[in-house]
């Protein structure tokens, strides 16, 4: 038997109504939608560093201080 020879849903147990298998199907597309949503579908753009405005939070002690000592300077320019 090959993958396009099995069925999608099958019904293991009792006697679902054909409204209930729709339901079902329902629910499903629509939680396998909202998944490929949140992972970052084709469509979605990403932002760039410079407009994100999370790095203008401070960082927390366990985030890293900002850089110390020699080169501090030029290390304070840099992306963390």
């Amino acid at each position: 038997m090959t993958a396009e020879d099995k069925p999608f849903l099958q019904v293991v147990r009792g006697d679902p109504s054909p409204e209930e298998v729709a339901a079902l199907v329902a629910v499903l597309t629509a939680r396998a939608r909202a998944a490929a949503a949140a992972s970052g579908g084709a469509g979605e753009a990403r932002t760039s560093r410079w407009a994100d405005r999370t790095r203008l939070v401070r960082a927390t002690v366990s985030g890293g201080l900002a850089p110390r000592g020699p080169g501090a300077w030029r290390a304070s320019g840099l992306p963390r």
